[in-house]
């Protein structure tokens, strides 16, 4: 971890970490600005390995991203995204809007008894009502950090080709989940344009399991 930049050690060797109640409570702790941020995992789905993964406090360094997205070359579409808008909506949306949410959910289908399916037009793919127990693991296993940055998208790149983060695609070719995870999500939305789209009322991953009683935030 020598190669990072010092503005990494807000991320590998936190000072502490955020629950889903904290990033999401009023006021918020997270600030309104751009910045990187990671997320460490308390229970690890079962198809990571996670051997050479960052450890801290018990928790596993899996992700890291960025808010917002580097500007495009043209200047035009330039993100309003910030720190807070985002991990708020890891945390509390679904997984159109949230590419961790979209990966979690495919790793833990099996385990959360959850599918993804097309919803409201049939062009947005959800965890339909699965949502809220991805959710619910989310509060019992995922937690942020970040530290604010100008240019967020340089400090995600130098951690992405330093560390050993299983959960990011984007640059990542190199790590050997890249293959295993881009597939498994490819193959979740085939399977879910395959089948009519989802209404409420009806189990979103088939009643592949019974749902557990969920907590409100």
């Amino acid at each position: 971890m020598d190669e990072l930049p010092p503005e990494a050690a807000a991320l590998v060797r936190p000072d502490r970490v955020w629950s889903r109640a904290q990033v999401l409570r009023r006021p918020s702790p997270v600030p309104a600005v751009a910045g990187t941020y990671a997320w460490y995992f308390k229970q690890l789905p079962a198809a990571l390995d996670c051997t050479d993964c960052v450890s801290w406090s018990g928790l596993t360094l899996l992700y890291v991203g960025i808010s917002p997205k580097a500007p495009p070359t043209s200047g035009v579409g330039v993100s309003r995204q910030n720190l807070r808008r985002r991990l708020r909506q890891h945390y509390a949306l679904n997984a159109y809007g949230s590419t961790l949410r979209l990966t979690l959910g495919c790793l833990l289908a099996e385990q959360l008894g959850i599918q993804l399916r097309r919803v409201g037009s049939g062009t947005r793919l959800t965890f339909a009502d699965g949502e809220p127990r991805l959710s619910q693991w989310m509060a019992e296993n995922a937690f942020a950090c970040w530290v604010a940055h100008e240019r967020p998208w340089e400090l995600e790149d130098a951690l992405v080709s330093t560390l050993d983060l299983p959960l990011n695609l984007q640059g990542n070719n190199r790590h050997p989940f890249h293959q295993r995870l881009k597939g498994m999500r490819a193959a979740a939305r085939d399977r879910a344009r395959a089948l009519p789209v989802w209404r409420p009322g009806e189990s979103g991953a088939g009643a592949l399991r019974p749902q557990p009683t969920m907590i409100s935030e």
